[in-house]
């Protein structure tokens, strides 16, 4: 197992993708720390988790909160003894109002998409500092962070901005920045940019002719689901990808190509 006798926090690991990064995980012989608002949902997560022989617990905390991060990380870290991986997936997503355009809005979006990174980084870095080379954290960005030609919208009250796509370009951009800090101690940090994934909550949010319409321009013309993306998850967690760090692997069946 690739990731036996290490310790992996995923914060929003309840539910979508994030439940299924820690599932993958924990098949791989980590031990699971879930960090996430739903509380229920995260319990029965970890429950699945030990039901099945592995290791895991669930801790309540909004990563944008300094001290319930602080907290959850230790309460992770006094657990299992350490804390090699992490996994920072937690984002505002499902609940998304695409046609708020406000400041508010906007920042909101920012807050907890790049100021929770930072904070559950922060809260999680004197453990992976000690745990050192071979130490890895996961940012999870978006394809929505490379704007595809769209139809021009009709007349406009006001410049539009996607805060969603804003704040996963910021991700990539703290994903380099970080590996270039960490590095020196063997810590790596890379990025995933998921494409549209059929979770519960893209099928709320997003119309279903344009979920259709990026599955047609893809190249391999198929949906992404939850555990279409736990490979790459894997590989940048283990040992697999030791000589990589401040990358962006894109898992999006062949929409957006970069060279």
């Amino acid at each position: 197992m690739k990731l036996q006798g290490k310790v992996a926090v995923v914060t929003g690991g309840a539910q979508g993708i994030g439940r299924a990064y820690a599932l993958r995980f924990a098949s791989e012989g980590a031990a699971i720390g879930i960090i996430d608002l739903r509380e229920d949902d995260a319990q029965a997560t970890a429950r699945e988790i030990r039901d099945a022989g592995g290791k895991a617990l669930a801790v309540r905390a909004d990563v944008t909160n300094e001290a319930e991060m602080a907290d959850a990380a230790k309460r992770i870290g006094d657990e299992f003894g350490r804390i090699d991986i992490l996994v920072n997936n937690a984002a505002l997503y499902g609940d998304m109002n695409i046609a708020d355009q406000s400041v508010a809005y906007f920042e909101k979006l920012m807050h907890v998409n790049v100021v929770g990174l930072i904070v559950a980084s922060r809260a999680c870095f004197p453990y992976i500092k000690k745990a050192g080379r071979g130490a890895s954290i996961i940012n999870i960005s978006s394809t929505a962070a490379y704007p595809l030609p769209l139809p021009r919208p009709g007349e406009l009250d006001t410049v539009p901005v996607s805060g969603y796509a804003v704040s996963k370009a910021a991700v990539i951009n703290l994903t380099k920045s970080m590996a270039t800090s960490l590095g020196a101690m063997g810590i790596r940090v890379n990025a995933i940019a998921p494409g549209l994934t059929m979770t519960d909550a893209t099928k709320k949010i997003v119309p279903q002719f344009i979920m259709d319409n990026i599955t047609e321009a893809s190249a391999l013309r198929r949906a992404l689901e939850a555990g279409d993306l736990t490979g790459a998850a894997l590989f940048l967690a283990s040992d697999d990808s030791a000589l990589i760090t401040g990358q962006v692997l894109v898992v999006d069946g062949g929409l957006v190509m970069l060279g």
